[in-house]
């Protein structure tokens, strides 16, 4: 078989791009009288669609021979609306098969590894049909949520099938302890002032066992299938269609509640290789130096390279769906300095055209975690690149953070509110953001990386009662800046994280 070099050299052909780059459309698609099964697999010599009766079933009810179609696309047609029915393929390559779900797949069984499909007009809630956004406000405040975290507390008085699940968004009026005095949940949250609900992953990651026990946790930032809701914060994640009928009624429970809902895309890196798009078209989807190795910008083991064709395809797919069958009002992307400007721009001009200029947010950090190998070297979505990118796009200002409270890498620096010298021009000069739009800054102290703003303070002040008026400081100068308004769940009253930086698979706070 080729090497990983060999497929690098062969995709970068320009032949290739131009052969197979496709416009169609992929996945499972179902009508009232068939449903068609559409995979993109260039390399692939010949492609089985096995149909599956449940998620966990060993063996096929049916197997069916894909016929190859235009630009390296697989196709079956079989008879009737399969909304449910659960499948795979099994995709022979250089000579070896190899079995895998479907890069595009809307649906899947526990843990991922087998897909189904969805016909979204059976997989809705009452309602949902007029579901709208509320009114989008003069200014943004943003509020970022762990699912888990938000209803994991056995106080928090939630229905107990529903704590740390998408269903604890639609518990009304929870109080602490059942005390009908101190708000928790969907209510607290109305009364805060906040205008966006921003969570945390939300599409389906491997890095949490969805068969096991419900104390697993784990941030989310390990993608697996980017079209289909996390099955661990579902209440039955053996059911493909439990898990997108309650993510869509705790996205319709915050619409009645006036607030809009931000999801966190992670379009960067994948949870390994072990997954649809490098069984389908090997190599094809991540980055490589000239010898075969990895690019790791991300720190995480792979780059995602999104400047070629299908992959941009994917990633542009991926949020114009969630945009429409989940009615997400925008989106935040990890380690967005890795994407290419042209991308983003891309995605802003289509949403743009589909919901209305600025409707939908877009935010993302404007940084990597190293170098990346991008072929054709275009301009990535860094913070010096702003200039160059679409207003409406706004990245997270590393310099109001760490201006205000310190740098993040040096937990005893202090800033401007907790005793640092010579902050002030700083603040000043990135509140003005080098002559970019108000727009294109997002304001905050404090996210789900690293320390909280407390546990920061704690570091640099020994006095309490100091440290919380340096709080208070810091959250106000944050508050009154430019853009849109940003803050970790529980800052609100001083979140600790018991002074640990990376929570990623810690207990639920």
């Amino acid at each position: 078989m080729k090497t990983a070099a060999e497929w690098k050299q062969f995709y970068e052909n320009k032949d290739f791009e131009a052969a197979y780059t496709y416009e169609g459309r992929l996945g499972a698609e179902a009508s009232s009288t068939e449903t068609i099964f559409r995979l993109w697999s260039p390399v692939a010599e010949s492609v089985e669609l096995r149909l599956y009766e449940d998620g966990a079933a060993n063996t096929p009810y049916s197997v069916l021979p894909m016929e190859r179609q235009k630009k390296g696309v697989w196709q079956a047609k079989v008879d009737g609306n399969l909304h449910g029915t659960y499948y795979d393929f099994n995709v022979i390559i250089e000579g070896q098969g190899v079995r895998t779900a479907d890069p595009y797949a809307y649906g899947c069984g526990a843990n991922g590894s087998r897909s189904m499909v969805v016909d979204h007009a059976k997989a809705s809630p009452i309602g949902w049909d007029k579901d709208s956004a509320p009114e989008r406000p003069p200014e943004d405040v943003i509020y970022e949520l762990h699912i888990k975290d938000f209803s994991w507390d056995k106080n928090g008085g939630f229905v107990p099938e529903h704590r740390g699940k998408y269903l604890a968004f639609t518990d009304e009026n929870t109080t602490l302890h059942s005390d009908g005095m101190h708000r928790t949940g969907l209510a607290y949250l109305k009364e805060l002032g906040i205008t966006h609900v921003e969570w945390m992953p939300v599409f389906d990651f491997a890095s949490i066992d969805e068969t096991g026990d419900d104390e697993q946790y784990n941030w989310g930032y390990d993608p697996q299938n980017y079209f289909v809701p996390e099955g661990s914060y579902a209440t039955d994640s053996r059911r493909g269609e439990t898990r997108i009928l309650e993510l869509k009624e705790a996205v319709l429970a915050l619409h009645k509640a006036g607030l809009r809902v931000v999801m966190d895309v992670v379009f960067n890196h994948s949870f390994s290789l072990d997954n649809s798009l490098q069984k389908t078209c090997p190599w094809y989807y991540y980055r490589q130096y000239e010898d075969g190795r990895l690019s790791n910008g991300t720190g995480c083991g792979n780059d995602l390279a999104s400047e070629r064709s299908m992959c941009r395809r994917l990633i542009l797919d991926c949020v114009l769906y969630w945009a429409k069958e989940y009615h997400m009002d925008g989106f935040r992307f990890d380690l967005m300095g890795l994407l290419d400007i042209e991308l983003m721009n891309e995605i802003r001009r289509r949403l743009d055209d589909l919901y209305g200029v600025g409707e939908k947010l877009m935010l993302g950090e404007p940084w990597s975690a190293g170098q990346t190998a991008i072929e054709g070297h275009p301009l990535l979505a860094v913070k010096s690149n702003f200039d160059k990118i679409d207003p409406n796009i706004a990245y997270f200002s590393d310099d109001i953070r760490d201006n205000i409270k310190g740098s993040i890498f040096h937990p005893r620096e202090a800033g401007f509110a907790n005793g640092g010298k010579g902050r002030e021009e700083a603040i000043v000069e990135a509140f003005g953001a080098y002559g970019l739009f108000a727009s294109q800054i997002v304001s905050y102290v404090s996210c789900h990386d690293n320390q909280t703003l407390w546990d920061k303070l704690i570091e640099t002040t020994e006095d309490e009662t100091l440290r919380r008026k340096e709080y208070a400081l810091a959250v106000a100068v944050y508050l009154t800046a430019p853009g849109h308004l940003f803050f970790l769940a529980g800052e609100e009253f001083l979140r600790t994280k018991d002074g640990y930086s990376n929570t990623y698979n810690a207990p639920a706070y």
